[in-house]
């Protein structure tokens, strides 16, 4: 052995001290990386800290004296307290119950026409350019601006009660204010899971659905056994960004129904309302409240679903029996996917 290799090799029963390669690639990734965490401490750390402190804090009010107090003072948790109690209180439940139902029905209903709307534009049949063009112009179109032409179709002399022959008032207080914001979000938002979801599909080899098809399978059992796996890690992605914009939902109430509307007023909504009268403090609780929300069920969600969301899920997990998994096919993968399928029978199919 030359001496050029003993070198190299570490001698037996002592620690020896790696090559300083992975040290220069770590400190030139923390190089090249720096200017975007800079940025992202200034964009996202430096208002979640400012409105922390600001929750603690109230402005104005009038002190023990009888005169009117001006700047800040500290408070404490009290902003967080007066949030639970009283109207406050009552106000605040409707609007997190508000928030949690627009939430869970408009993400259920965007789920399945995305799913359904991703499966059209990924069949094969003339013109299907035209009708991925039009399927995706309602999530083109900005939020402010659906929101004031769903407006102008629920007027009372509008499109919708022209068609239903009907005389209904969508933008007062009651179930049908709450139908319009449900209906307004579905159509704009199902076809973002859509484009999601045929990006899914379109990774997903023929040969999977001939080697079905061979198989003897239904087209339902086509569709669970192998299209949904399949299109699961991009589903739950899809699923989950539209979880945490439902959560924060403002624009499209408010511009649809307008503010003070006890049946679609909504987090976000009351605390613009406070900023807007100028307390500060107590908006500050309800965002830092909302922020506090919105991961609880982002973590719950990606712990329970195993959303990857950061794509290492596969490299992350464990070697069996020793043996390496470069032989062996990635779980999630097409091959793997219908392998297994197979595997299990004509039966299984």
């Amino acid at each position: 052995m030359s001496e050029s290799a003993s070198a190299v090799e570490p001698t037996p029963g002592k620690n020896v001290r790696r090559t300083s390669f992975n040290e220069g690639t770590g400190r030139l990734a923390a190089l090249l990386l720096s200017p975007t965490l800079i940025v992202l401490l200034l964009v996202i750390g430096y208002p979640i800290i400012s409105a922390l402190r600001e929750s603690l804090y109230t402005s104005g009010g009038i002190g023990d004296d009888g005169f009117v107090i001006e700047g800040t003072r500290f408070v404490g948790l009290d902003n967080f307290a007066a949030i639970f109690s009283g109207e406050t209180g009552d106000r605040f439940w409707n609007a997190f119950y508000n928030t949690t139902f627009f939430t869970v029905t408009c993400v259920v209903l965007e789920t399945l026409l995305g799913v359904l709307m991703a499966m059209v534009m990924h069949k094969a049949f003339k013109g299907r350019a035209i009708v991925r063009a039009s399927i995706l112009i309602p999530w083109a179109i900005p939020t402010v601006v659906s929101a004031l032409l769903w407006k102008w179709m629920f007027q009372a002399d509008g499109i919708a009660n022209a068609v239903l022959g009907t005389q209904i008032l969508w933008s007062t207080e009651g179930w049908q204010s709450v139908l319009s914001v449900i209906v307004a979000d579905t159509w704009k938002t199902a076809p973002f899971i859509g484009l999601l979801v045929l990006a899914g599909l379109q990774t997903i080899p023929d040969e999977v659905y001939e080697a079905a098809k061979v198989d003897g399978a239904s087209p339902w059992k086509t569709f669970t056994r192998i299209t949904l796996p399949l299109v699961k890690p991009a589903l739950l992605v899809a699923v989950l960004f539209r979880i945490l914009d439902t959560l924060r939902i403002f624009d499209l109430p408010y511009v649809l129904v307008g503010p003070n509307k006890e049946s679609v007023e909504t987090l976000s909504i009351l605390a613009f309302l406070e900023a807007n009268q100028t307390r500060y403090g107590p908006a500050a609780a309800y965002a830092t409240l909302l922020f506090v929300y919105i991961v609880v069920v982002a973590y719950v969600f990606v712990r329970l679903l195993g959303a990857d969301v950061i794509g290492d899920a596969r490299a992350s997990k464990p070697k069996k029996n020793g043996k390496s998994k470069d032989n062996q096919l990635p779980p999630g993968t097409a091959a793997a996917t219908a392998s297994g399928s197979l595997a299990a029978g004509g039966g299984g199919l």
